[in-house]
């Protein structure tokens, strides 16, 4: 038998219901099916009770997950590539996260390849970035925004265009009636032919949860408030974002607008979003955006800015799968970390125009862009795709690059000539 493919990885727990640890989740699933890979997880970007190392059924010794705090650290990763000697180090999220990773990827990369799958926001191209997308030997870029702004900032580096997926056999639409009695189990307080909109986000401070609510509670006093539903489904109490049950009562705490804040499994999502009319994601800055795409993927439209990701989920180029919103400004902001990146930030007229342009269609045309919308999740970002594409880009990494003694196409080294 030969021996199995040991892949590391670093991201957040993949057990945990956030977009990162969902995807990793997908991603070690696919490969394990094949019988060929093993798996040890650094899991971050959450609080553990314990630290032990555990074994995850039903694949015990191929799929180990190791507790850490943050995303880890040199020393740990030192140590587990020593100890356990895998083959290829992938890891994920946010390139901030993994300047310590890529500061000593003249220890890893002589010994293994190192896989990074990224997001980037939005133009111009980083290229602050350049000297970390160099040190890795290839990279998978979730978005076309982060495939382009690579591909611009370090065209030598080996980039694959391969973007999130949803499990379209549990986000799926429901018939009529069923979507009926979800609404009579939990609208029971009243007859409840509200039109819901759906947002599904963290409260953080670019996905615009403040300006949401102060915006939909305007629209909802142009169309009666009795015929419109808002429910964000978050934590309204993020350190990252606003007190948002503060702003509701602000506002006027009438129901028309509602905070879902109990973390659910997926079905319990993919009934939230078939209650709904419409999924919002209006982000100033958005790499993928997979609430949207788990909306679509359940026949349900959405209204989204036209940034990131969200872009290339609402449209195709040719078919609308619901209201894109083009920003009103383009506004470069950034940090010490982040020098620069545009912040697309849309109008509150150009929002309530796009929710009453929704509001006024007919059951049956918003169902045709959720049909439509379904088509496209089915037909760009289908789960079968995205298992399969994950098998044969790890398979090639292996094949191509090697590992410890069989180490092929990288060099430590460099010459240049001085003057």
């Amino acid at each position: 038998m030969d021996k199995k493919i040991k892949i590391l990885t670093l991201s957040d727990h993949p057990l945990s219901p956030s977009g990162v640890g969902t995807q990793t989740k997908y991603f070690i699933e696919a490969l394990l099916k094949t019988g060929k890979f093993q798996f040890i997880c650094l899991g971050g970007a959450m609080k553990h009770d314990k630290y032990e190392a555990q074994k995850i059924a039903p694949y015990e010794d191929d799929w180990m997950v190791i507790p850490v705090d943050g995303y880890g650290d040199a020393e740990k990763i030192r140590s587990i590539i020593r100890n356990e000697r895998p083959d290829i180090l992938w890891f994920m999220t946010d390139p901030r996260f993994y300047e310590w990773l890529w500061f000593v990827e003249n220890e890893i990369r002589p010994l293994i390849p190192m896989v990074y799958y990224h997001v980037w926001d939005n133009h111009p191209a980083p290229m602050f970035n350049r000297p970390f997308y160099l040190s890795n030997d290839l990279i998978v870029s979730i978005s076309k925004v982060t495939r382009d702004v690579v591909a611009e900032a370090a065209p030598e580096v080996e980039n694959i265009y391969h973007p999130h997926a949803v499990d379209s056999s549990i986000f799926k639409p429901k018939t009529d009636e069923e979507i009926k009695e979800l609404k009579k189990n939990n609208f029971s307080q009243d007859k409840d032919d509200r039109m819901l909109f759906f947002w599904n986000n963290r409260n953080a401070r670019r996905k615009q949860s403040g300006s949401l609510l102060f915006w939909f509670d305007e629209f909802a006093n142009e169309v009666g408030r009795d015929n419109v539903r808002l429910i964000m489904h978050t934590d309204p109490n993020d350190i990252h974002g606003q007190p948002l049950q503060h702003i509701i009562e602000k506002l006027g705490n009438d129901g028309t607008m509602m905070i879902s804040s109990s973390k659910v499994p997926p079905q319990i999502l993919s009934d939230m979003y078939n209650m709904a009319s419409c999924t919002i994601n209006i982000s100033d800055a958005e790499g993928f955006g997979l609430a949207t795409l788990e909306s679509l993927s359940c026949e349900t439209p959405i209204v989204v800015t036209m940034t990131g990701g969200l872009q290339e989920q609402v449209t195709d180029g040719k078919d609308w799968f619901g209201i894109g919103i083009e920003p009103s400004s383009k506004t470069v902001i950034g940090s010490q970390q982040v020098p620069y990146i545009y912040e697309d930030r849309i109008s509150k007229e150009d929002f309530k125009a796009a929710l009453h342009k929704m509001y006024n269609m007919t059951p049956e045309e918003r169902k045709e862009l959720g049909r439509k919308g379904r088509q496209h999740v089915e037909n760009n970002y289908s789960f079968e795709k995205y298992c399969e594409g994950w098998v044969k880009i790890m398979t090639e990494v292996h094949k191509k690059h090697g590992s410890w003694e069989n180490r092929r196409n990288h060099k430590s080294w460099e010459l240049k000539e001085l003057t």
